[in-house]
């Protein structure tokens, strides 16, 4: 897997042995980023479900300022300090090894406000969306968009073309769904702040 534009551009990423983790294929990696445009310069990117890092070390590679990055596996994670290491992004880069619908590994790096990322990737392996964990991963989509995204910040999830509706999202009319072959990735906006 390489990253595909940026200062990195070309450069190898490990990914993880096995099954357990399913890389987004390049050319949907790379309409994901044709999407957030010159938008990523400066952001600050929280990658859930991590798994090679692929995601955030892209936007670090197109400019961003930050990424967090969130995986239970500590096998994985080991390959993830690995990977910020070869690309000398370390010094921008937070590897937390937390479940991905935990709050705890959402919360805002010190001197940032509450609403900090300006780009979030949710990219839960496809099974969860057919187990137990089906409402908790729509449930942590809210959460992240009320309480973690920047307000007008942009929250992606990844999802199987087929089997996720915009029913189960319960979050109005402001969803954009777009179709890459097998997948789907779903543009959620951050809600605006309200003054009080």
């Amino acid at each position: 897997m390489r990253i595909i534009a940026g200062e990195h551009r070309g450069r190898r990423l490990t990914a993880p042995p096995g099954l357990g983790t399913r890389p987004m294929l390049d050319r949907v990696r790379e309409a994901l980023f044709s999407t957030l445009g010159p938008g990523i310069e400066g952001a600050y990117a929280l990658d859930l479900f991590a798994g090679s890092g692929s995601l955030g070390f892209e936007a670090l590679s197109r400019g961003a300022a930050h990424a967090r990055f969130v995986e239970k596996s500590p096998g994985v994670v080991s390959i993830l300090e690995d990977n910020a290491q070869d690309l000398g992004v370390a010094g921008k880069s937070r590897i937390v090894c937390d479940s991905a619908l935990s709050e705890g590994a959402w919360e805002a790096p010190e001197g940032e406000p509450r609403r900090w990322a300006d780009v979030i990737f949710f990219d839960p392996p496809y099974p969860m969306l057919k187990s137990e964990d089906r409402s908790a991963l729509f449930q942590a989509v809210r959460d992240l968009t009320r309480n973690v995204l920047r307000p007008g910040g942009l929250l992606v999830f990844h999802t199987p073309r087929r089997g996720v509706t915009g029913l189960d999202f319960d979050m109005g009319p402001d969803l954009d769904q777009r179709i890459y072959g097998s997948s789907a990735l779903w543009y959620l906006r951050g809600d605006e702040e309200v003054a009080t």
